[in-house]
């Protein structure tokens, strides 16, 4: 596990940042495949791509900013660093549901269809990701000696954590085992998505996928988050992920029982 992927003179290509586009790339794909029967072709699964990468990239480092913001007003340029990692996935997943939002406005498209449409993609785009903060070094797990444990080399995230509160010596050449938590919701991200894109074909209703999404993913993030060992802000006990997580969960069942009452009547 290494953040940097290759080096081209003065320029350094992070992990992350690749897997990033390797997120958004598959994405495309996914739309492109699922619009066919639609009528959605490639220049539209662009158009799409366009809105959802710039809205969903600029929430994700504007929520990881104002969670460090002292760092960041000191260094003022590593806000543009969003190949290096430092992105909430919430904060994307918001400013990507505005983003869809204004499109459909534009389009003049009933925002739960294109809900639906976009979402079967949004886990394995997700999972490219995860990937690439397991190469990163970021979002790792608390400390656990088992079948699945893994260990990141010295200057990481987690070797200095562990560094900085007497755990290991700063001679060590690797952090204590730690939970593979990014590893665990790539997995549950892979399972979901191939759900959903079965789900899309077979949907009875507008807005059933979007609404699946909010009552499945919610729902694994916030016992996932109990396994997370970098530093996390919390508000009675629980982290901003998770509270985030209860209010998107209950919107899921807000959405799917709204949705189902609509194409009913």
């Amino acid at each position: 596990m290494h953040p940097v992927c290759f080096n081209i003179d003065h320029l350094t290509i992070h992990w992350y940042g690749v897997m990033m586009a390797m997120g958004f790339l598959a994405g495309l794909a996914i739309w492109t495949f699922l619009g066919k029967k639609e009528g959605r072709n490639l220049n539209y699964c662009c158009d799409l791509l366009f809105w959802i990468m710039v809205s969903s990239i600029a929430g994700a480092r504007l929520a990881y900013v104002f969670s460090d913001l002292k760092s960041f007003l000191a260094e003022p340029l590593t806000i543009l660093r969003v190949d290096q990692g430092g992105l909430i996935y919430y904060g994307g997943f918001i400013g990507a549901c505005l983003a869809i939002v204004v499109f459909a406005r534009i389009r003049g498209e009933n925002i739960r269809t294109l809900l639906d449409f976009v979402v079967p993609a949004v886990p394995l785009a997700h999972a490219f990701g995860r990937i690439g903060c397991l190469l990163n070094g970021c979002c790792y797990g608390t400390e656990y000696d088992g079948l699945f444990a893994v260990r990141y080399p010295a200057q990481s995230y987690s070797w200095k954590i562990q560094v900085d509160a007497g755990e290991i010596s700063r001679f060590t050449l690797h952090s204590l085992p730690v939970h593979p938590v990014q590893l665990y919701e790539v997995a549950f991200n892979l399972v979901l998505y191939l759900f959903l894109v079965w789900a899309y074909r077979h949907r009875k209703w507008n807005g059933s996928i979007a609404a699946f999404y909010l009552l499945t993913y919610p729902f694994a993030r916030f016992w996932l988050e109990f396994l997370r060992g970098d530093e996390r802000m919390r508000y009675m006990g629980l982290s901003v992920a998770q509270l985030v997580s209860i209010l998107l969960f209950i919107s899921g069942a807000g959405l799917w029982f709204w949705s189902r009452r609509k194409t009913k009547s």
